[in-house]
């Protein structure tokens, strides 16, 4: 039997407010292309199919057609929810759907109740756990305590018991954290008590373990491991390769892999230097079509930075910058004795925070600033009988 693994579609999602959908379309037709020219007999959707609960009209036309080309396809179809589905909305009419050769399970109800699907050895046995949130898994199920690890090693127990019954190969799908894999800044947070983490020597004795909701693929063991999603989701997946597992079993179980890659639709980069340099350095002609996250250092912030990035990066998606000026803790305490207006301490700030003076066209704004946040622009005070907090709300507007 011949499996493609994959998970983490996320349909719907953005790239930092880049639309994602028409590259997530180029990743299904891949996917179907892999099934026919690899000859996959099922593919396993390792959960996230769509990227939130309740999903846009073109995701969910997305999946639809995704869903009706792989019935139409030579390969049988296994889903699970993850995290950021609707367990719900995606398992609606799932019943039905069974007789098409899609299988999707949503439910804690079923947990342990394989999709048996055969080939010329006899049946493998696939167990699609969904996402399991703990305290959803201790309602149903009357377990002690609250975590990942009691909700998971309840359904592999559950798995476990109605394996012994029937043996042979098994294949079990799961949305988790194991032990062993990087996140990246990606995937949401589930952890519990600051506990997200699950061993991987739950899968023991299974055949394969297709595992869900990291980004990047993993190869925890031979048997156990991440798909990766399809996509790029954030910068931190710069260096990942993108794609999916080809699993071959034979009759004893698992006997091969290969990593399938999926089409990229833009490079990611990660970028630093001052304005000047980005601009003039020939190393970065590489990068002129790729999406950016930009770091500037220079030491006072450019003026019309994005702009004059995106003459020569115009996919630069995020821009940041990290000031050699000091920081806002090495400011001068003022002395009490000396009086000072209200623009001469802007004016101070702005100096010590950036390192030089304000120029004279920023001179003008502050002035209308904190003309605009005086009482009485005539004394240039804010006229305030307490003093303090009033001197830090005008402060937190201006900055």
């Amino acid at each position: 039997m011949r499996i493609l693994h994959t998970s983490d579609w996320h349909l719907g999602r953005s790239f930092h407010r880049e639309g994602m959908l028409g590259h997530q379309a180029a990743y299904v037709d891949h996917l179907l292309s892999v099934v026919e020219q690899g000859s996959v007999d099922v593919v396993c959707v390792s959960g996230d199919v769509y990227d939130r609960a309740l999903p846009q009209v073109d995701a969910v036309r997305l999946a639809s057609e995704a869903l009706s080309r792989l019935a139409a396809s030579r390969a049988k179809v296994v889903i699970t929810s993850g995290n950021h589905d609707s367990a719900q909305r995606l398992g609606f009419g799932s019943e039905l759907i069974d007789a098409a050769g899609i299988f999707i399970r949503t439910d804690l109800a079923g947990v342990g109740r394989p999709v048996m699907l055969p080939d010329e050895h006899g049946e493998v046995a696939f167990y699609g756990l969904p996402y399991l949130d703990p305290d959803a898994a201790r309602a149903s199920w009357g377990l002690e305590s609250r975590s990942h690890q009691a909700a998971l090693g309840e359904a592999m127990r559950r798995v476990r018991a109605d394996l012994d019954g029937r043996g042979g190969r098994s294949v079990v799908m799961a949305h988790a954290f194991v032990t062993g894999a990087e996140p990246s800044d990606s995937e949401r947070d589930m952890s519990v008590g600051g506990v997200s983490m699950v061993p991987a020597s739950l899968f023991e004795d299974i055949s394969y373990a297709a595992l869900g909701h990291l980004h990047g693929r993993h190869t925890i063991t031979d048997t156990v491991r991440y798909s990766g999603s399809p996509l790029a989701y954030s910068f931190s997946e710069a260096n990942h390769l993108k794609g999916s597992w080809l699993i071959d079993l034979d009759e004893s179980g698992f006997v091969a892999s290969e990593f399938v890659e999926a089409p990229v639709p833009r490079n990611l980069a990660r970028l630093r230097g001052t304005l000047e340099e980005l601009l003039s350095d020939p190393r970065h002609e590489v990068h002129e079509q790729s999406w950016l996250q930009i770091t500037l250092t220079d030491r006072i912030r450019p003026a019309q930075a994005m702009e004059r990035l995106r003459r020569r990066f115009p996919h630069t998606l995020v821009l940041g910058f990290e000031s050699t000026a000091p920081v806002l803790g090495a400011l001068s305490q003022p002395d009490p004795s000396r009086p000072r207006r209200d623009i001469d301490l802007v004016t101070e700030f702005v100096a010590e925070l950036r390192g030089e003076p304000a120029a004279k066209a920023e001179l003008a704004l502050l002035q209308t600033a904190v003309d605009a946040c005086c009482e009485d622009p005539e004394v240039d005070s804010l006229d305030s009988p307490s003093g303090g907090d009033e001197e830090e709300e005008w402060l937190e507007v201006l900055f």
